[in-house]
């Protein structure tokens, strides 16, 4: 078994960091509170993670666990948003001082098997890295002090993961039936055509259900904006952004044997069409902004699915781009929406009247994650659509880019709301002040510049994902 600690040093560290978690939640009276040393911690993690990306590429565990390029790029991304999101829930309103240690523990535990996830190449070991990143959620998005409604979104996270689940497992055994195998590498040389393989094909794609369930694909999306919405701020902040990763890396691996006119591939391109529209016409009629931002969630996903049906290391790497854009973007908003509702509630529409007076840093940062949302340039949003459209254009599915281009058209209706209320609206008397402390003007300054500069100049992120990309195509 060939095992190299350094390539695995970013899985090794977060490892260490679940269990000084583990040691604090079992203590009342531990000093420093968790809530003061985790950041710290959890930035530490970065710097462990960035080097492992220069490994040589290499098989471990028998086979089924690969670094390479794709899994340390994306290993990076995660380790990042985990920091982030660590910042954010410091000073969440809404949990329990003694569920503290707990809280950051299972988020700790989400992201380790969301990073053994991006290294996973075989469906058994991606099964198994999906339910550690999954459990964990199932236990922290209920943890909302008196909500009922964090309640039912606990209970339809994971009424709703289990069936997902169920469906993936059976689609393994049937894969395992037909293929003989469950190795992405050995797999990808096998005939993926339904007159060739039927049953082979029908498993892949109950299989990837439990992907798209993760991503909020349609139909697998109707957990999305009510989970969002019960859950606190700062837990789905979590949620809409880092399991996507996991999903969008399993997707980018399987998409070596998902090639262009494959009926699994057409099904993909179909699906993600429809997700986008869907996703941006609900997003259309809501008010609630959590939930907004889950069908706009929706619609990423199938966006996501542009860069999948290429075929082309352009294509992956176009995914992979878009998903960080995607995180960093989701990131900046759900940072805004937690300082604008420092008490912990549901953000309306109608919240954000006066922002631009009453906290003009964060209403600034929020206009740059909207514009980046909707794709506007010189943002990162822009740069991510962009380069989906031209790697996936005259590849076969050219209908697919134009679906892009209008619901890109239509989501300036509703991202763009955003922008109106903050800016051209008046606030009420009794609206409550937002958080306009330094660590919320500095966080949200900090993520609206990466936003924009990640924009401006896309290059050194996106060659690394090409980079990433041409290792997984042949």
């Amino acid at each position: 078994m060939n095992l190299n600690l350094v390539a695995i040093a970013p899985e090794l560290y977060m490892l260490l960091l679940i269990t000084a978690l583990f040691i604090w939640s079992l203590g009342k009276d531990y000093e420093p509170p968790v809530e003061k040393w985790i950041p710290f911690f959890a930035g530490l993690g970065i710097f462990v993670t960035v080097p492992a990306f220069w490994t040589e590429p290499q098989l471990m565990f028998y086979g089924v666990y690969k670094v390479d390029a794709m899994s340390q790029f994306l290993k990076v991304i995660i380790a990042f948003g985990f920091f982030i999101c660590c910042l954010n829930a410091t000073r969440q309103p809404t949990l329990q001082e003694g569920k503290r240690a707990d809280y950051f523990m299972f988020l700790a535990l989400s992201a380790w098997g969301l990073m053994m996830l991006c290294s996973a190449v075989e469906l058994i070991t991606i099964y198994m890295a999906l339910e550690i990143s999954s459990y964990s959620l199932y236990a922290i998005i209920p943890l909302r002090a008196g909500s009922k409604q964090a309640a039912e979104a606990g209970i339809k996270y994971i009424l709703f993961g289990a069936v997902a689940t169920a469906i993936a497992l059976f689609g393994l055994s049937y894969v395992l039936a037909a293929q003989n195998t469950t190795y992405i590498a050995d797999l990808a040389l096998k005939n993926w055509s339904f007159a060739g393989s039927p049953m082979g094909v029908v498993g892949l794609t109950m299989f990837l259900a439990g992907m798209f369930y993760k991503l909020a694909l349609f139909p697998f999306h109707f957990w999305c904006p009510d989970v969002y919405q019960g859950a606190s701020n700062e837990t789905a902040a979590y949620v809409a952004t880092l399991p996507k990763v996991g999903a969008v890396v399993i997707l980018i691996r399987m998409a070596q044997f998902i090639q262009p006119g494959l009926e699994i591939t057409t099904v993909l391109a179909v699906l993600g069409a429809l997700s986008m529209t869907f996703g941006n016409l609900s997003a259309l009629a809501q008010t609630d902004l959590k939930r907004l931002l889950g069908f706009s969630s929706v619609a990423h996903a199938g966006y996501i699915t542009v860069g999948l049906v290429a075929g082309t290391a352009e294509g992956l790497s176009a995914a992979a781009f878009y998903c960080v854009a995607y995180v960093l973007m989701n990131l900046l908003v759900f940072w805004v929406v937690c300082r604008v509702a420092a008490d912990g509630r549901n953000l309306k529409l109608d919240d954000l009247d006066g922002l631009y007076k009453r906290a003009p840093a964060l209403a600034f940062s929020l206009a740059v994650g909207a514009f980046a949302l909707v794709g506007l340039p010189p943002l990162m949003g822009f740069m991510g659509k962009l380069f989906l459209m031209t790697a996936a254009w005259n590849n076969g599915y050219n209908w697919l880019v134009i679906v892009l281009a209008a619901n890109s058209a239509i989501a300036i209706f509703y991202y763009l709301s955003l922008v109106r209320h903050a800016y051209t609206h008046e606030a009420k008397e009794d609206t409550p002040l937002p958080d306009n402390s330094t660590f919320a003007v500095c966080g949200a300054g900090i993520l609206a510049a990466i936003v924009f500069i990640m924009g401006i100049v896309p290059q050194p992120i996106f060659n690394l994902a090409l980079e990433a990309g041409k290792t997984l195509t042949p």
